[in-house]
């Protein structure tokens, strides 16, 4: 049996090409130190995929390089090696593995990590986004969506709501810069995303929408904090939306054929 061309480790090796650009800025900008978190968080995600590999039969995935850049690019600071081992532990164990591995899961792995080191350690400083890093961002999502690997209805949905916040005052510079850093990294993954079209844009839109409103009303958050945040709460409501759209489409498909 010959498979087809598009199977899963296809679409990981895309997004790991697309991934390049930010992957490089954001290394030549962070130094010694950027390239000693991602490595630790690439060894950890590789022992973990050995772990269920050996324990479940469960092929390891190339996305699995994906999920440590965003883990390193957005991780809080001046955690340490254990707590940060512990982080990417669970958001990979509970965010992707228990359920089959990549392309089975609800919540992309690396958000899951994030969420929880966050909440478990808020005293943490977040990183600081520097623009150059935030341009090659674009790049990355303007790859994805062109290799069609990236859900392009989530980043026009999440770009027009915070364009109009921004335009309004109400979105600064600052967060801004990190919710498109967040958008490419976390609701870029085609897996975690919205499925239907009018699902993904809703996805983007509440993204965006959430991401307003902690900047609005979050006094002492950080940027990629607020972002991290709305990444979460807009993927866990990716399902929904998804019912919410078809559910519009079959009420319209009942009107039009007479209820059939």
């Amino acid at each position: 049996m010959i498979r087809g061309l598009w199977d899963r480790e296809t679409v990981a090796s895309l997004l790991v090409a697309a991934h390049l650009p930010l992957a490089l800025f954001w290394l030549w900008y962070g130094g010694a130190e950027a390239v000693a978190t991602v490595l630790l968080a690439a060894l950890v995600l590789a022992g973990w995929h050995l772990v269920f590999l050996l324990a479940r039969a469960q092929p390891p995935s190339l996305s699995g390089i994906v999920t440590a850049l965003a883990v390193a690019v957005l991780v809080p600071q001046d955690l340490g090696a254990v707590r940060l081992v512990l982080g990417i532990s669970f958001g990979a164990v509970m965010g992707e593995l228990v359920f089959g591995g990549w392309g089975r899961n609800v919540v992309n792995p690396a958000t899951v990590a994030l969420s929880f080191l966050g909440f478990g350690f808020p005293a943490a400083p977040w990183p600081h986004v520097m623009e150059p890093v935030a341009w090659a961002a674009l790049a990355t999502g303007v790859l994805g969506i062109a290799a069609g690997i990236m859900p392009a209805g989530v980043f026009l949905g999440a770009a027009l709501l915070a364009g109009v916040a921004g335009a309004a005052g109400a979105l600064p510079a600052e967060e801004l810069l990190a919710g498109g850093l967040v958008l490419v990294l976390l609701l870029g993954d085609p897996v975690t995303a919205a499925g239907t079209a009018l699902g993904r844009w809703l996805h983007g839109g509440l993204y965006g929408g959430l991401l307003t409103l902690f900047a609005l009303g979050w006094e002492g958050g950080a940027p990629v904090q607020m972002a991290v945040a709305a990444a979460l709460l807009a993927s866990l409501a990716a399902p929904l939306l998804d019912e919410m759209a078809i559910t519009l489409w079959l009420a319209r498909r009942r009107r039009r054929h007479g209820g059939t």
